[in-house]
C-alpha cells in the first residue's frame, strides 16, 4: 500500500496533457512532463485493500478486469510513494517487459478494478508505471543485460508487435538464439505503425529494440514470411517458431459506393503516415502527404483506431471530422449490469475527440448511427456517406440493428475512415504451414499451451486470440516462451 491514509488527503490527478489547441499542430507525444512529487502523492493513494483485484487479470464480461500481465501494483506504488524509484522499476520490470508501451496506450483495466474505484476515483496506476520506466531511462537503470550461456538452441519469431517481442525477449533470457523477423522496414508491428507518434513516440520503440538487440536477439526488418521466405523454411532451419503476426485483415464495409476512391481502411492512413513522418525526420523523404488536409473526414467505427484517425485528421488539417458509432452512448456512471470490479463501459473522450471539441465546438461522434451508401463525384471520389440512426432490437436472445425511419441523414465526405475493427490473421502463412483454424479463423492454439496443429510451431497474441490489447498480447508473449522453452528444454524457469 502507500500511505494509510493517502486515499483521504489526496485527490487523483492524473498526468497533464499539452493543451489541445496547441498540440494538434505538432507529431509530438500529447503528455506534459511528470512531476515526480505529485505522482509520489498518486501513489500515496493505494490504500490497504487486502484483496487487490488491480493486479488479478481475469476475464469479466468478456472484458479484461485487472491487469492481464499481473503486474505487482500496489507494491510498486508503495515504493515510488517512498521515493524508493529503483526498486519501484525493478519490481516492475518483474512481470512488465515493456512498462513504456503499456504506460502510453494500455488503457487500464486495472484502474477499472481498483479497489478504491468503488467508493472514490481509482489510483493513477497507468499514469505511476509511466513514470517509474520513464525516470529509469533518465537514469540509466534500463541498460543490455544479455544471458550469461547459450543453449544453442534456435527461435524463429514471426512479427515484432508487442507479443512477438515479449516472446523474444524472454526466449533471450533463457539463453536461446532468437530472430524476429519484421515485413515493414522498422521494428515494432502496430507499435510503430499503427499508433500514431503522438500517442506512443516512436523513439520510445526504436531504443526498447535497439536494447533487445544489444542483448543479442536479431531483428531482420523488410522480411516477410511467406513471400520474402516460404514459412516451411523456417521449419527446417529454426528449432521452434512462433508466430506473432497479429489480427491484421481489416473488416469491409461492402455497401454501395465502395469502390469509390478516398474510402480507405484505417491502416492504410495511419501507417503510411507514420512512415512519412519518420522518412522525412531521419532525411529518407522530402514531403509529408497530408492526406485529410482541407478534407470533410467521415471515420466509421470508434475504438482506439477511430480515435487515432480523428488525432490524425486534425493534425493534417481538415475540414471537418465526424465518427461514426453504431453503439448506443454510453452512460456517465456504471450502468447496474456493469459492476465494478469489471471494465466501467462509461462515457469518456479520448484524447482525439477532446481535440475534435476543442476545434469544432463538441465530441466528434455520432451514436447509433451506421452508413448506408456512399455517393461519388463525377471523377469517382467519394464525396459523401448516407447514413441513418439504428436502434437495437431482440431477435431470438440475438441483438440486431434496426433502422429507424426518417432518421437518414446526408454527410458531406472528402476521405472515410475505416475503423470497424479486424477479422483474423492474413492467410499466406496459415496455407503455407497449413495450420488449424478456429471459427474466428485464428490459429488454433489452446491459451496456456500455445502449440499450433503443426509439430514446433507456437501462436500467441491477436493472431491466436483475435484483436485484443497490447497488455494481452505481451501476456500471451511471455506464456507462449515459457512454453516454448519447455518443449526445447525439458523444463523452464520463465515467469
Amino acid at each position: 500500500m502507500g500511505k494509510a491514509t493517502g486515499f483521504l488527503e489526496f485527490e487523483r490527478k492524473t498526468i497533464a496533457n499539452r493543451e489541445p489547441l496547441a498540440r494538434i499542430n505538432d507529431w509530438n507525444e500529447i503528455h506534459e512532463p511528470f512531476d515526480s512529487e505529485a505522482v509520489k502523492k498518486q501513489g500515496a493513494r493505494c490504500m490497504d485493500c487486502g484483496t487487490p483485484y488491480c493486479h488479478t487479470g481475469m476475464t469479466l464480461s468478456n472484458m479484461a478486469s485487472g491487469c492481464p500481465i499481473n503486474n505487482l501494483i500496489p507494491e510498486f506504488n508503495d515504493l515510488v510513494y517512498r521515493d524508493k524509484w529503483h526498486e519501484a522499476y525493478l519490481r516492475l520490470s518483474k512481470t512488465n517487459n515493456f512498462p513504456e508501451f503499456t504506460g502510453r496506450v494500455c488503457p487500464a483495466p486495472c484502474e477499472g478494478s481498483c479497489v478504491l474505484g468503488v467508493i472514490e476515483p481509482p489510483v493513477t496506476i497507468k499514469n505511476i508505471e509511466c513514470s517509474i520506466i520513464d525516470k529509469a531511462w533518465a537514469e540509466g537503470w534500463v541498460t543490455p543485460q544479455p544471458p550469461t550461456e547459450r543453449t544453442g538452441k534456435k527461435v524463429a519469431v514471426v512479427g515484432s508487435g508487442p507479443a512477438g517481442l515479449a516472446a523474444a525477449d524472454q526466449l533471450n533470457k533463457a539463453g536461446h538464439l532468437v530472430t524476429v523477423y519484421e515485413r515493414a522496414d522498422r521494428p515494432g508491428g502496430l507499435l510503430m505503425y499503427g499508433i500514431p507518434n503522438m500517442k506512443l513516440e516512436k523513439d520510445t520503440v526504436t531504443r526498447r529494440t535497439k536494447l533487445m538487440e544489444a542483448e543479442g536477439i536479431t531483428i531482420k526488418c523488410s522480411v516477410e514470411i511467406g513471400k520474402d521466405i516460404a514459412s516451411k523454411d523456417l521449419l527446417n532451419e529454426f528449432d521452434a517458431v512462433i508466430l506473432c503476426c497479429g489480427a491484421t485483415k481489416p473488416r469491409d464495409l461492402p455497401i454501395n459506393g465502395r469502390e469509390l476512391n478516398n474510402i480507405r481502411f484505417a491502416m492504410e492512413f495511419l501507417g503510411p503516415n507514420t512512415k512519412e513522418l519518420w522518412d522525412l525526420r531521419e532525411g529518407k523523404a522530402e514531403q509529408f502527404s497530408e492526406l485529410a488536409k482541407g478534407k470533410n473526414v467521415v471515420i466509421i467505427g470508434g475504438g482506439d483506431t477511430g480515435t487515432d484517425c480523428v488525432g490524425t485528421s486534425l493534425r493534417h488539417g481538415c475540414e471537418s471530422v465526424t465518427q461514426l458509432e453504431i453503439m448506443p452512448k454510453p452512460p456517465t456512471e456504471r450502468a447496474e449490469n456493469n459492476p465494478w470490479p469489471e471494465w466501467p463501459k462509461t462515457y469518456k473522450m479520448d484524447y482525439g475527440q477532446e481535440e475534435a471539441a476543442a476545434v469544432q465546438g463538441e465530441d466528434p461522434r455520432q451514436y447509433l448511427v451506421t452508413a448506408s451508401k456512399f455517393e461519388g463525384d463525377a471523377d469517382g471520389n467519394v464525396k459523401a456517406v448516407h447514413v441513418h440512426n439504428i436502434e437495437w432490437t431482440n431477435d431470438n436472445g440475438r441483438f440486431i440493428p434496426k433502422k429507424i425511419e426518417g432518421s437518414e441523414q446526408v454527410l458531406p465526405a472528402d476521405l472515410v475512415l475505416l475503423a470497424m475493427g479486424f477479422l483474423g490473421p492474413e492467410a499466406t502463412i496459415v496455407d503455407q504451414l497449413e495450420l488449424e483454424q478456429d471459427a474466428r479463423s485464428n490459429i488454433k492454439a489452446e491459451y496456456g499451451e500455445f502449440r499450433t496443429s503443426v509439430d514446433k510451431v507456437f501462436a500467441a497474441g491477436d493472431v491466436r486470440r483475435g484483436q485484443s490489447l497490447i497488455v494481452w498480447a505481451i501476456n500471451e508473449g511471455r506464456a507462449v516462451a515459457r512454453e516454448c522453452d519447455k518443449f526445447l528444454m525439458g523444463t523452464t524457469k520463465l515467469p
